[in-house]
């Protein structure tokens, strides 16, 4: 942004926070307003869109440490409190700008000098000093080096990067998502979230950010995915994960029972005969596809107890338990506990 336009914009006003708010009351502070103000809940609202644009502009300057010191002591020339003449020994009246120049440069403030080709001021050893590159330098395009003028060093800055956010469900994040987002200079990109995104996961993209100086190219835009979880499956790096409930039977005796797959389909699991309940059986190849590998399907075990019993099936009941009378379950966890 322009030094001049520093002049010209009271930040602090766009955003509705003190001069000496701190950096956390700025952040809270512009996303309640970038909620408020985004284009996509105002639809064809010029104003709105005017509205957003000023606010990540604010937002831009205020949450950067060195760019709000810059911005604070140009806003402090504006208001009177730096006070500057142009012209010869007659200029003393100029008191005032001498305080912020040493507390921006270090030492001594210049005395008022007049020297044609804008206005000028000269430090103790005569040297001038041009108004229009001194604002060159609080914007960050110039540096003071060795009592010279303020020369640009550095070249045009490039744009800052922004953060945004989308919400995905589960099985668009483990094949992949096409999503329409609103730049914060009101523009719209569309880009692909890749398969097997996780929950959290960032995903730059280039040149999407906030705009930088004429010439300069723009900031990255920093897309954090949310993946909403999932009534069945869990995830685990790339390995599907669920619960699958069988029969006493059916673990007693063995049986091949089906298991749900992400895509909608099934596949056929072998439950061998005495597996326990919380035993992991492993699908492979049925869990995320992504450009690290495919992740398998693991299938853990839980044995559902029948809430009712027919009389039949509560006598098959009894004899089992005669059958197993004097068994133990318990032992070995009783003698591991005492060791």
């Amino acid at each position: 942004m322009a030094s001049q336009d520093w002049f010209e914009k009271d930040f602090y006003a766009i955003l509705g926070v003190p001069a000496d708010a701190d950096a956390k009351k700025v952040k809270s502070t512009y996303r309640k307003l970038a909620r408020q103000w985004h284009p996509d809940s105002k639809p064809g609202d010029a104003a709105a869109e005017k509205k957003f644009k000023e606010i990540g502009e604010a937002y831009a300057v205020l949450s950067d440490p060195e760019q709000r010191k810059q911005y604070d002591a140009v806003r402090a020339m504006s208001r009177g409190g730096a006070r500057f003449t142009a012209g010869g020994a007659g200029g003393a009246g100029g008191a005032g700008f001498e305080d912020v120049f040493a507390q921006m440069f270090g030492g001594a403030g210049p005395g008022a000098g007049g020297q044609g080709g804008g206005t000028r001021f000269s430090t103790a050893g005569g040297q001038g000093i041009n108004i229009e590159d001194l604002l060159g330098g609080f914007a960050g395009g110039g540096q003071y080096a060795g009592g010279s003028p303020f020369q640009s060093t550095r070249g045009p800055r490039p744009g800052r990067n922004v953060e945004a956010r989308t919400t995905i469900d589960f099985t668009s994040a483990a094949s992949g998502d096409t999503v329409t987002l609103q730049t914060p200079e009101g523009g719209r990109v569309t880009t692909r979230i890749p398969a097997g995104v996780k929950d959290g996961q960032k995903i730059r993209l280039r040149g999407k950010g906030l705009a930088g100086d004429p010439g300069a190219p723009h900031g990255d835009l920093m897309l954090v995915v949310t993946v909403r979880p999932h009534p069945v499956f869990g995830r685990e790096g790339n390995n599907l994960t669920l619960d699958l409930p069988v029969t006493f039977a059916e673990a007693a005796l063995g049986a091949t029972v089906p298991v749900p797959t992400l895509d909608g389909g099934t596949v056929k699991v072998k439950i061998a005969a005495g597996t326990p309940s919380g035993r992991v059986l492993r699908v492979k190849g049925r869990g995320i596809k992504a450009s690290s590998g495919t992740g398998d399907l693991l299938a853990k075990v839980t044995v559902v107890v029948p809430q009712r019993l027919t009389d039949k099936a509560r006598e098959a009941v009894e004899v089992l338990a005669a059958e197993e009378d004097g068994a133990d379950p318990r032992a070995d966890l009783m003698q591991r506990a005492r060791e």
